[in-house]
This record gives C-alpha cells, structure tokens and sequence, in this order.
C-alpha cells in the first residue's frame, strides 16, 4: 500500500495521517472514487475524476484541483508493482468543528494505492429491505457516507450473498452497495435509469456504450422475469449473478457472456486515460 495525504507520501501508510477532527471522520463529508489498476495503469481516471468533481460539488465541497489529483496518482504508482490493485482517491470537507457545521479549513485529499483480489466470475445477491431515497440530498453522489451500504451488505451476507440490492422509495429496482445492476427480459438488456437514485456508475456507463441496454426504472419484483443478471463495478467489471434472494438464474447467461467478452475487448482502450 501507498498512501499520498495533502500533497506528500507518507513514510507509514497505516500510521496518523488525518486530524481526529476531520469533517470525512467525524460526519462523512466526503467524497471519493475507486480506480481500478491493471499493469500499474489507472482505469478510466479521466471519467473517475469528472465523477469525483460533480460529487464533490452535489456536496457543497470546494472545486477539486484535477491536475493535483493526478499528480497524487502518479506519485503512488510510481514504483509499485501493481499488476491488479485500486486506487481511493478521498475528498472531504476537513478539519472542522464537531458537528455537522463546516469549518474554515481547507479541504483534505488523500489517495491511497494497493493491491487488490479479483472478484469471482459469479455471485449471489439478497434484496434488503430499506429503500434508496431517489430524492435525497445524496441521491447519486458517490459519497464517504456508507453506513447505510455497511449495514445491507452485513444483512445480505447473513443469507448468503455477497451483494445487497436497494430498491427506492417508489418501489423500483436502483442498485447495488457498489454496484450497478443489468438483467435481461424477454431478450432485452435493460438497467435502472439515473433517475432511480442509482450512482452514475463509470462501468454502468461503458457497457450501455460498448455493448447496448435500455435505461428503464421498473418495479423491483421485474426480476422474478429476468432471464439472467448481471452486476458491473469498477472492481468487478461484469459479474454474472447465479442467485437472487431464492431465484435461481444461469450464469453466466448468453448475454452477460457476450457482455463480459465486449468488456475484455475494449478495456485496453481506457488505461492510463
């Protein structure tokens, strides 16, 4: 692991490296994005950041500085042999009093690189019963606070799955923890739109692009009809899913196949960029 914290490497990654009173800490005023490193290049990082700068501004945050961000990549890349890892990138409010009031501090960013373990090529996924609230003032934004996203993955693999699924407040399918969702009825690939609440997921984005899918927000129980699922994430590009709650589906089925293969084809296209 190496870890970058406002504008220098630090010497033990795991030791103190944020004020107790940071505002990410305390509240979870903060915003950040995974990176997917293959070859010790970043994957999408153009995309990632244009996330990370409409996030930090849904949160009220000061501009991000695009060209520090990439310096700080950079810096934790360098000689670190990364054949499969993540980047976090981390941007919050900082230092601040303790309370949900902002301080005058500057903001604080760190990024952090480290190996990572490649997901398996099939999972199981468990509805959870709290909504996403399509309205909310995060509603979209990829934000520090994950509470909510702790407690539905602990309840999802409670039952044996290792991916929990929201509904929103309507009662439409919208997503995953940290991922987005695509399953096929009657032979048509389709995904919740963004205005589910859903996150604007980067690998959500390049599979409508490379490979095709109608965006359409449906009720939750449309999957009792699908013949196949599929999550998408950074980490896990294109990951058949064999079960849903007690509903048994192929995996991976002929249009996830077919999907994972686009993926494997275009994805050198976006490293380094």
């Amino acid at each position: 692991m190496r870890a970058w914290v406002d504008g220098q490497i630090l010497s033990d990654p795991r030791g103190p490296a944020v004020a107790v009173s940071d505002h990410g800490f305390t509240v979870g005023d903060g915003v950040f994005e995974a990176i997917k490193v293959v070859d010790g290049r970043p994957f999408a990082l153009t995309r990632h950041l244009d996330r990370l700068a409409r996030s930090a501004s849904g949160l009220g945050l000061p501009e991000v500085d695009d060209a520090v961000v990439r310096r700080a990549v950079a810096a934790v890349l360098a000689d670190h042999d990364l054949p499969l890892g993540r980047i976090r990138v981390t941007y919050t409010g900082g230092p601040a009093p303790l309370g949900s009031g902002r301080g005058d501090a500057p903001p604080t960013l760190v990024v952090v690189a480290d190996a990572m373990t490649p997901f398996p090529d099939v999972t199981a996924v468990s509805t959870v019963p709290w909504p996403r609230n399509e309205r909310g003032a995060l509603a979209g934004l990829k934000t520090t606070s994950y509470a909510e996203n702790v407690v539905a993955l602990a309840h999802a693999r409670e039952r044996g799955a290792s991916e929990a699924v929201f509904a929103n407040v309507a009662g439409h399918l919208c997503e995953g923890t940290g991922s987005n969702v695509f399953y096929v009825v009657d032979g048509e690939l389709r995904t919740p739109t963004l205005a589910s609440g859903c996150l604007a997921g980067v690998t959500r984005a390049l599979v409508l692009e490379w490979f095709g899918g109608r965006e359409v927000d449906e009720p939750i129980g449309v999957v009792r009809s699908a013949s196949e699922v599929f999550l998408v994430s950074t980490t896990r590009d294109v990951q058949a899913v064999s079960r849903w709650d007690d509903l048994d589906l192929p995996a991976p089925g002929p249009v996830t196949a077919a999907a994972a293969e686009r993926w494997r084809e275009r994805e050198p296209e976006l490293l380094g960029d």
